[in-house]
């Protein structure tokens, strides 16, 4: 059986990390051929369901490659991208994938040894991560559904706005003459994030078949109390409903998936 040669999908913009790659190219710069490059106008344009989409098709790493800082064609959407996947990266951590499978780095339209470079380190890494668990024939059933309710938490409007807003929240002074450190945001982030995660893993476990909030609870090892108060927040928001009482428990089932 011959070495493990990774599948790794790069988005690369098109202003100057793809140029960069064009470059390493025409100098016959050699790097690995694992990497299979997407061009996007942006890396800000990217939209992080995309890269867990991939993942769930069973790429082995994921690479975005951007402009440097300050270089940006559209001024600042490296920056946007770099807001999107810190939160990308943080529903990662909770699917069970391996972080080291997401990477998201700079390359100008004249470093085509950087490309060059920065494809064989990471295609070194996943290497030494070896095949993802969502490739071949039998994915990883329980990441899977984790990287599904990933993606629908991902698509959801609260978590959009609040990354959106990262460098208002953190940069502008509101009316009151305050604003909101960095350390804040990302303990905020960081819990809107995890709770998104949760909530929409209920939703995908509780789709096909009502559960109450003890089974809940035992399948995704959380208190139930903490359970009740995320399927308080839920049906609120319309995303689980009550869907009978056997004897005095409680069944819910989810009203949509997103």
């Amino acid at each position: 059986m011959g070495e493990f040669e990774p599948k790794i999908i790069g988005f690369l913009c098109n202003w100057c990390s793809y140029a960069g790659a064009d470059l390493a190219g025409v100098s016959r710069i050699q790097y690995p051929p694992n990497i299979r490059v997407v061009r996007v106008m942006c890396s800000g344009r990217l939209d992080p369901i995309i890269p867990l989409e991939v993942f769930m098709k069973g790429a082995d790493g994921i690479l975005i490659l951007g402009c440097h800082p300050g270089d940006c064609h559209y001024v600042e959407g490296n920056l946007y991208a770099e807001r999107k996947i810190k939160m990308l990266k943080k529903l990662v951590a909770l699917t069970g994938l391996e972080l080291d499978r997401l990477k998201l780095d700079w390359v100008s339209a004249s470093e085509g040894q950087r490309f060059a470079q920065i494809v064989t380190e990471f295609t070194e890494q996943i290497k030494k991560l070896g095949p993802s668990p969502l490739s071949g024939k039998t994915p990883d059933q329980k990441i899977l559904e984790n990287i599904q309710a990933a993606k629908n938490a991902a698509s959801d409007f609260r978590l959009r706005v609040l990354v959106g807003r990262e460098r208002e929240l953190t940069e502008k002074k509101n009316v009151y003459g305050e604003k909101i450190s960095q350390e804040e945001f990302d303990s905020l982030l960081d819990e809107v994030v995890t709770a998104e995660f949760i909530r929409h893993k209920f939703c995908l476990l509780t789709k096909d078949k009502p559960f109450s909030v003890k089974e809940l609870a035992k399948v995704v090892n959380m208190k139930p109390g903490t359970v009740l108060r995320h399927i308080v927040n839920m049906r609120r928001k319309g995303m689980i409903a009550l869907d009978r009482v056997e004897g005095t428990t409680p069944l819910y089932k989810a009203l949509e998936i997103g």
